[in-house]
Formats: structure tokens, C-alpha cells, sequence
């Protein structure tokens, strides 16, 4: 299986760390306790304390943490939709193309 390229060279410990440091600051600049946002959030102080610093987390806190700091456009480059099939949709199109066409014939009465 092919590797997907990784054109930063960052460890996942590093994405995590550097996407928690920018949670946090955006936490800060909006002026929000972080007790306060776990609180909103519905996740323990610990769950947002340890995204923040980039030690763990789970994809679900992460989401509702960004939601309540309002960066559903940061997330939207996460998750943007793709024109680009994936491939296995190209797969499936690249079978459905080799094989042959039925033709019926229509008898006329």
C-alpha cells in the first residue's frame, strides 16, 4: 500500500500539540476560562486541558471545542468536501466501464 506523504515532516505529536496551542489561544483571546468552556462544551476540564496541550484528546472534543470558539471555518478546511472521488468510487467506475454493454433489441409488432 502506498504511503501518503507527509509534506510537513511533523510527528502526530506535533500536530497535536500545535493544533491544542491554537485552541488554547484562540480560548484566550476570546477571554474564556477554561472551565468554562469544558462546562459548554459538555467535556471534563481534564478532556480540554489535555487537548489544549496537545497530550490526547478525542476527535469529538476537539469538534465541540471548536464549534463553541467558532472556527466552523477552520474545520471546514479540515473537512472540505472533495470533487475527487475516492478510490475506491474509482475502482467501482473503472470496473462498471470494462464491462460489456447488453444491447436489446426491441422487436417491432
Amino acid at each position: 500500500m502506498p504511503m501518503i506523504p507527509n509534506k510537513t515532516n511533523r510527528t502526530t505529536d506535533e500536530w497535536l500539540r500545535r493544533i491544542g496551542a491554537q485552541l488554547r489561544s484562540v480560548r484566550i483571546d476570546a477571554g474564556i476560562e477554561q472551565e468554562a468552556l469544558a462546562r459548554r462544551a459538555s467535556v471534563s476540564r481534564g478532556s480540554l486541558s489535555a487537548l489544549e496541550n496537545g497530550s490526547g484528546s478525542s476527535l469529538r472534543t476537539l469538534v465541540k471545542v471548536a464549534r463553541l470558539l467558532e472556527l466552523d471555518d477552520w474545520m471546514d478546511g479540515i473537512a472540505e468536501d472533495s470533487t475527487v472521488p475516492s478510490p475506491l468510487e474509482q475502482m467501482a467506475a473503472q470496473r462498471r466501464a470494462r464491462r460489456p454493454r447488453l444491447r436489446v433489441a426491441h422487436g417491432g409488432k
